[in-house]
């Protein structure tokens, strides 16, 4: 028998809901529904968890020896962190809050980057200088590849994910990887000590932060030539794009400063005072506030980008070495 007319609009207010229900169930969830602050403190051995809405602590997490390159997987439900001592990656589940897998590497794994699909996480594995491919998918290491520059620190991935840049600390340079080659093509002579990177968003231009030189090196990616140096402060460290790519921040780990550096004209506009022995930074997804691990402070410095200020340090575990929002 169908219903009368009368009664069809009834009986959808009634379906509309349990139909939400099945959708809803069927649908995979977000870890959290807003952006966390994860901070690696390598002598604690724990990642500290800010909740970005309130700047305030929700929890911690024990992550391995002594914590320090982090990276998230794009559905925000795990991250792989190094884990130094113990030559290892370990896989964090976010929502379980603990360690549920760890894959060896080579000694002194560092900084951890992950593809733009999500599909690769990189490792620069210092003692064995290469960097480490790790199929997300199976969370098992698919190939590594060896660089020419000694002791890697960081590597970085271009927004296309065609190239891999690799600091190389021993070396002054940029080790350029061909992802789909996979193997190094380029290696670019810059300042002593190259430690942090990060790409424009339109993949453009690179810019290095050179520790021992106390300068950043803008590169350009079409060629992987020096475009300009940036006179920065002493020991700079750390380095973050805005999400507009108009500006670029730098730590200067001696100084006890954040630098604002307009892109594309590459001027200092700005330098803010935070705590003892600034290293790597994170920025929100809308540029509104970036965070900065202060190593000597035990603390991350919350700064407002558009005012170029302190809104606030909060306290985190010992030694913290940088910073991942998601």
């Amino acid at each position: 028998m169908r219903p009368d007319p009368f009664y069809r609009p009834l009986l959808m207010n009634r379906l509309l809901p349990l139909l939400l229900v099945v959708l809803l169930a069927g649908a995979p969830l977000r870890a959290h529904a807003d952006p966390f602050a994860y901070v690696p403190n390598e002598k604690s051995g724990t990642l500290t968890l800010i909740d970005v809405a309130s700047d305030q602590v929700a929890g911690e997490i024990r992550a391995g020896t002594k914590p320090r390159g982090l990276v998230a997987s794009n559905d925000g439900r795990t991250l792989y962190v190094s884990d130094q001592p113990n030559n290892a990656l370990l896989i964090v589940d976010v929502a379980q809050r603990r360690t549920i897998g760890r894959i060896d590497l080579g000694e002194s794994p560092e900084g951890v980057g992950i593809s733009p699909d999500g599909i690769w996480a990189v490792v620069a594995v210092e003692l064995t200088n290469s960097v480490s491919f790790v199929d997300t998918r199976t969370n098992v290491i698919a190939f590594s590849i060896k660089t020419e520059g000694k002791n890697p620190e960081h590597a970085v991935f271009s927004p296309d994910g065609r190239w891999l840049y690799v600091s190389a600390e021993e070396a002054d340079s940029v080790d350029v990887i061909d992802v789909s080659q996979r193997k190094q093509v380029r290696s670019i002579k810059v300042g002593a000590r190259p430690r942090g990177m990060a790409f424009t968003p339109d993949g453009k231009r690179a810019y290095v932060a050179c520790e021992l030189a106390d300068t950043v090196y803008a590169i350009d990616v079409s060629s992987h030539k020096v475009l300009a140096t940036i006179r920065a402060g002493t020991r700079v460290n750390g380095v973050t794009m805005h999400p507009s790519g108009r500006a670029v921040y730098v730590s200067n780990g001696g100084d006890g400063t954040v630098m604002a550096i307009s892109v594309p004209e590459d001027k200092v506009t700005a330098t803010i005072a935070v705590g003892k022995r600034p290293w790597n930074m994170a920025i929100t997804p809308d540029g509104a506030k970036l965070y900065v691990a202060n190593g000597r402070s035990n603390s991350v410095s919350v700064i407002d980008t558009a005012r170029a200020s302190v809104l606030r340090e909060i306290p985190v575990g010992e030694l913290p070495w940088g910073v991942l929002v998601r």
